[in-house]
């Protein structure tokens, strides 16, 4: 298991403590320390300003202002709703999006005003005594099961430690029941968010598999074995048919399939933030036009989506109706 650390500057206080002052001095040297270890940074989070390149009257940029930040679950937290997962930080920031799920980010820019998440082994008092020190603002799980996570929230409550904020979990057109139906109970008991990862299957629903496995893709590395083997199986091969269907839906929306794929994760209200990982520029560009597919995505789209995947998740609360 492992958990995601936000790392943030003494100076900010978190939501549920608005009126805690810091009387301590942070020593330079603690400082400087607790910048470069492992836990990597985070710091405060854009709040309502959207940095765009757009004019600031320009109906875009309105737009994004409209759906581009969403809190953390409950927390106080304002993240974009698009995370970056590998290098291509400045075109992203640009752009308006301030997750960065990496933690190769210590050169120079504005990061008071980035959201970085690494990955960490321990959580419970370790990240308690963090975030007490100033060193870190919230810190949330990964890959944990929805009892995993209330466990720990339980154990936080009963010691007087701080639970959990958010769940990273895989959330695409083929992996759906966590995120749709085990994660929203835990967002309306508890408040945890979700920040979801590989919104195109590790490349799948990108198209490049439609006619075998390319030399030069992931697929073909010789640690991803399982995923080349995922894709040549049957039910890869259903999986291929169904998105061949999909980039219809995606071709009367105006957008591309991996643009309909990412804005269909964005149109669940469960999830704060959807982590992208892209390879160039091109890419990323593309990614972030999710952003205006998501109110194309009526329900009318959205249940020819679900007709076509037939692998809707349904909770026990839908069995007794």
């Amino acid at each position: 298991m492992q958990v995601s650390f936000a790392c943030t500057d003494h100076g900010l206080k978190r939501s549920s403590e608005p009126n805690k002052q810091n009387t301590s001095s942070p020593n330079p040297t603690s400082a400087a320390r607790a910048r470069f270890r492992t836990v990597a940074l985070i710091a405060r989070s854009l709040g309502g300003e959207i940095l765009s390149p757009w004019p600031v009257s320009s109906p875009v940029t309105h737009f994004f202002s409209v759906w581009f930040c969403r809190n953390l679950g409950k927390s106080g937290l304002r993240v974009s709703c698009l995370g970056l997962a590998e290098q291509l930080m400045t075109i992203a920031y640009e752009n308006g999006v301030n997750l960065f799920d990496t933690a190769e980010v210590y050169a120079a820019g504005r990061r008071s005003s980035l959201v970085i998440t690494t990955k960490l082994y321990w959580g419970g008092r370790a990240m308690t005594y963090a975030i007490n020190q100033g060193m870190a603002m919230y810190w949330g799980t990964s890959r944990w099961s929805a009892m995993e996570i209330m466990e720990a929230y339980s154990v936080a409550r009963q010691f007087n430690l701080i639970p959990p904020v958010c769940e990273q979990a895989e959330y695409h057109f083929f992996q759906r029941e966590k995120v749709e139906v085990q994660l929203p109970e835990l967002y309306h008991k508890i408040g945890v968010g979700v920040v979801s990862w590989s919104p195109l299957a590790c490349g799948i629903i990108t198209g490049k598999y439609d006619n075998g496995v390319p030399e030069s893709s992931r697929a073909a590395m010789k640690s991803y074995q399982w995923l080349k083997e995922k894709i040549v199986s049957e039910d890869g091969q259903k999986q291929q048919t169904k998105l061949k269907e999909l980039s219809h839906v995606a071709e009367k929306l105006s957008c591309s399939l991996p643009q309909l794929a990412v804005a269909w994760c964005l149109r669940n209200e469960g999830v704060s933030s959807v982590l992208m990982g892209t390879s160039s520029p091109a890419q990323l560009t593309e990614n972030l036009g999710a952003i205006q597919v998501i109110p194309k995505i009526t329900p009318q789209i959205a249940s020819e989506i679900d007709k076509i995947l037939g692998n809707k998740p349904h909770s026990k609360k839908d069995y007794h109706h």
